[in-house]
């Protein structure tokens, strides 16, 4: 799979604590082996279209699209002010 950060990914990745960025980069690595791994719990985000999200924690979120091989990393936080704006 090929990895796609966009600046908005960017940004609010380094806008997380330390802790929570440890949790992102293993989701990410696990993402990155298998979508469908159990403890990323993938689903698609109601009302769009090819959107999904990703749980990172009990609490993180990475909304996310796919393209061919490709995984375009759209945004990441905190579950309610992610999910707003996937």
């Amino acid at each position: 799979m090929h990895l796609i950060l966009t600046n908005r990914f960017k940004k609010a990745y380094q806008s997380l604590a330390a802790d929570d960025q440890g949790r992102v980069k293993k989701a990410i690595r696990l993402m990155s082996g298998d979508l469908r791994h159990p403890s990323l719990r993938v689903k698609r985000i109601k009302s769009t279209r090819g959107i999904w999200e990703a749980r990172a924690s009990k609490s993180l979120r990475i909304t996310f699209e796919t393209e061919g091989d490709a995984i375009i990393f759209r945004n990441v936080g905190h579950h309610d002010q992610t999910l707003k704006k996937p």
